[in-house]
């Protein structure tokens, strides 16, 4: 019975960039095709929202753990 085959640990070279090391595939051109037009398009938004929207302590008590720091450096303490 033959020895199992080892693979070979792939290493990027020591001065590879860090772009080189991800292999994104670009799609292929197709000559002599022409874009679409693009159609003009007035937008419409809407606001619906409550005046006033209701937030749970929990909610809150979320936010402030995350981001608590942030706020602090923002808005400052207390």
């Amino acid at each position: 019975m033959a020895p199992p085959h080892k693979s070979q640990l792939r290493c990027p070279p020591d001065r590879a960039l860090l772009d080189e090391l991800y292999d994104y595939v670009r799609a292929p051109a197709h000559p002599g095709r022409r874009r679409a037009k693009r159609v003009s398009a007035t937008w419409t938004v809407t606001d619906d929202w409550p005046s006033g929207v209701p937030v749970t302590e929990t909610e809150i008590d979320v936010f402030e753990a995350w981001f608590g720091d942030l706020f602090d450096e923002l808005f400052g303490e207390g």
